[in-house]
């Protein structure tokens, strides 16, 4: 099917350049903001705003190519779908996967690293920090009861909101930076700067969570760019200004401390400070779970559409649809990850590694997609060549986390056999 023809099956969608740059900023913004800079800070000192211009700078290919495919095939089984086109009904099957019950996982991290930091700013016991990462589900899960037009509306406002607290984190800790603290710059060398890179990498994912709800787009083909252009200029400003500050005021107290946004803003607002970065995780924390989770939504319902899960859970597939009952599964699967990060007393490092392996997994399959589905010497096709040399890098540095995308690739390729089977019987 051609580009055209898809962009006219497709009725027009309800989400704006507003909202959608909205949705954008907050899939990849993320909780990144509540301990990246400090972390980086910590090993790589003032130059790890190298690492945060150098991570801005390799996302944009990255971005971009994921903002040509969902601007050209707007589907709601978003990187599934481009890879059904470009490598067949298997490896998109493996990339729904990976997706839906591996990246997943992350909704159950953010509720729990967003509880954590508040939790920590108030000083609760852990059961009341379990707690707060179950309410903090609910309002995402409830507005995506509604679809978009309700979620969409939530989430520019949240996004505002969160723009808004980090502006102000930034204006009221500026004050009290000491340039001294920009010396030496590179205390770690370039090995710092490297480890660095490899923080702030994960601070700029998120770009794929989008195409899954680019149907929903009123004008895809111009929109979605205009928004991606957006978020990447928003997310780098806002890193490289935290990075700036962070290292202005902190220096080597950088990283000390569980909650570091907070050492930013203790002296200049010790009354209002904490409040405030308890806002800031739980906004952060909200954003990031509405977007994933009205994406994994319309994906679970676009593979119920494709016989790559059951039938059932096809309604809502449509562009306008409300996918409520791949909703409640995927909350379900969401569910069971949070119920064994909380018995292992919430540490969040197998989750993340879980998390991390199935995206480089999504990202390595969607940037070969991209390379036979867009126009041989385009822009978007040369961003896609280059994010694929970036990505193998990737891919590298994962290792043996890259056992359990393997797991999910081996239920999907179950899945194919079993389906040959039965129609020959």
């Amino acid at each position: 099917m051609s580009n055209r023809t898809v962009a006219e099956v497709l009725p027009a969608g309800s989400v704006g350049l507003l909202q959608g740059s909205s949705l954008y900023i907050a899939s990849v913004l993320g909780t990144g903001i509540l301990v990246l800079p400090a972390l980086a800070a910590e090993v790589a000192g003032p130059a790890s705003i190298l690492a945060v211009v150098a991570v801005f700078l390799l996302s944009i290919p990255l971005a971009g190519t994921f903002a040509a495919l969902a601007a050209r095939h707007p589907d709601p089984g978003g990187v599934a779908h481009y890879v059904r086109l470009a490598l067949g009904p298997t490896a998109a099957r493996m990339a729904g996967y990976w997706f839906y019950l591996g990246v997943c996982v992350g909704a159950a991290i953010v509720s729990v690293l967003g509880a954590s930091y508040i939790g920590e700013v108030l000083g609760v016991e852990r059961w009341v920090v379990v707690l707060i990462s179950a309410l903090i589900f609910i309002p995402p899960f409830i507005s995506n009861l509604f679809g978009l037009r309700v979620s969409g509306a939530m989430q520019l406002f949240l996004t505002a909101l969160l723009v808004a607290i980090v502006v102000g984190v930034i204006i009221v800790a500026a004050p009290y930076a000491d340039g001294s603290n920009f010396e030496p710059f590179m205390p770690h060398g370039w090995a710092g700067v490297g480890a660095a890179i490899s923080l702030f990498v994960w601070a700029f994912a998120g770009w794929e969570a989008v195409t899954h709800i680019a149907a929903e787009f009123k004008d895809p083909r111009r929109i979605i760019p205009l928004a991606t252009a957006i978020a990447i200029v928003v997310v780098g400003a806002a890193y490289l200004a935290l990075q700036i500050v962070t290292i202005a005021v902190l220096g080597e107290r950088a990283g000390s401390g569980p909650v570091p946004l907070l050492d930013l803003v203790k002296d200049a607002a010790p009354g209002v400070g904490p409040i405030a970065i308890a806002i800031v995780a739980g906004v952060v924390s909200l954003g990031v779970l509405n977007t994933y989770l009205g994406a994994f939504a319309k994906l679970g319902a676009s593979l119920g559409r494709d016989g790559d899960l059951p039938k059932w859970f096809a309604r809502g597939a449509d562009s306008g649809g409300i996918a409520r009952r791949s909703l409640f599964a995927v909350g379900a699967v969401i569910l069971c990850y949070f119920l064994a990060i909380v018995l292992s007393d919430l540490t969040l490092a197998p989750f993340v590694l879980i998390h991390t392996s199935c995206m480089i997994a999504i990202y390595a399959v969607g940037m070969l997609a991209a390379v036979r589905l867009l126009d041989r010497y385009s822009l978007g096709w040369w961003m896609a060549v280059v994010s694929c040399i970036l990505v193998l890098g990737l891919l590298i540095l994962a290792g043996w986390n890259l056992l359990i995308p393997v797991g999910l690739a081996l239920a999907a390729i179950a899945v194919t056999v079993f389906k040959k089977v039965r129609s020959r019987g």
